[in-house]
């Protein structure tokens, strides 16, 4: 999704955003005998925002790197027709029902939330550069489609709405305008009009640390939210940084050390440990419960083959890989 990160950050500049609550960072040290060595309150923002994660990764239909198995929390629902015209603007999304954590028999399960997710920036063209960020088409349609499925779908459980990069914009517009309407956003663009604040805890969003978007962010404010910054591949750049399927990764591996159906997606997709995360790089996920027998301290170094740490330059620091100090 790199292509999305370019096209997101060359217009920046050009739009408005909005004001924000203070960001909350992963700790480091003070949480080393933490399970994984994540705070507490990173671990049950990750058990909520789970299924979210996966279904805004899984909200880019058709991409190579969706969750082939998104856990029993979740049950993908047929959405209304795209109008064609719409569709070439670069607008599309996915309707998720959601089922409480361990609930019973597939058969007697009901859901416990609507979840509307916004597909991002498309790799198919620039339509949705367009439409979406330099003009306010998909904004409109996002509001559109979110009250004609909400007029079919009906208001039994409450609904939410996700989304990544461009699609966080548009849940962010879509929960403005319905303050009722729960919101979490991934990596979020920081392109949207509104400057609404009545809800602004209703707002999630995870960003991962040095991702593209961010740099902008900080001369345009993020939406009023509680916001997580967690650090999950230090070595990586800031494209890399911004992709949303590296991120739900590590979203879902935290939530997994409370949550059985984290741990079950974990199993289910072969999620691998995030780089920042004490131990070998092929060490499988302990589970729910698991009490450190040692201090867990991050990788956060850059290191060779040879384990031996890499000096940053200045231009590793102007690409995004510089070597991070404790967040």
């Amino acid at each position: 999704m790199t292509l999305r990160a370019i096209v997101a950050a060359c217009c920046v500049l050009l739009l408005s955003a909005c004001a924000t609550l203070p960001d909350i960072s992963q700790s480091r040290s003070p949480c080393q005998l933490e399970p994984g060595g994540w705070c507490g309150f990173v671990r049950d923002a990750a058990v909520e925002a789970f299924p979210y994660a996966l279904a805004s990764t899984n909200a880019y239909t058709g991409d190579d790197d969706i969750f082939a198995k998104p856990g029993r929390v979740l049950q993908r629902i047929e959405h209304l027709p795209i109008a064609p015209e719409d569709a070439g603007k670069g607008f599309n999304y996915e309707i998720f029902n959601q089922f409480a954590p361990g609930s019973g028999s597939d058969a007697a399960r009901q859901p416990v939330a609507r979840i509307l997710a916004f597909r991002g920036t498309d790799l198919t063209g620039l339509s949705d550069f367009f439409y979406g960020t330099l003009r306010d088409d998909q904004i409109e349609l996002a509001l559109r489609y979110f009250a004609a499925e909400k007029a079919r779908l009906g208001t039994d459980v409450p609904w939410i709405v996700t989304g990544h990069s461009l699609g966080g914009a548009l849940a962010t517009e879509v929960s403005q305008a319905y303050p009722e309407v729960r919101a979490y956003m991934f990596n979020t663009s920081p392109f949207y009009r509104n400057e609404v604040r009545a809800n602004a805890l209703r707002r999630t969003v995870f960003n991962e640390r040095g991702e593209i978007l961010r740099r902008f962010a900080r001369s345009n404010d993020p939406p009023a939210a509680n916001v997580f910054t967690i650090n999950c591949e230090p070595r990586r750049g800031a494209l890399f940084k911004h992709k949303v399927r590296p991120l739900a990764d590590c979203i879902t591996w935290i939530a997994a050390y409370a949550s059985p159906d984290a741990l079950a997606v974990v199993k289910a997709n072969g999620i691998t440990k995030p780089y920042v995360e004490c131990g070998p790089p092929e060490q499988t996920h302990p589970g729910p419960g698991v009490k450190p027998a040692a201090p867990c301290i991050h990788n956060s170094l850059r290191k060779d083959k040879d384990g031996k740490e890499i000096k940053v330059k200045d231009k590793d620091k102007a690409d995004g890989n510089a070597k991070p100090g404790g967040d």
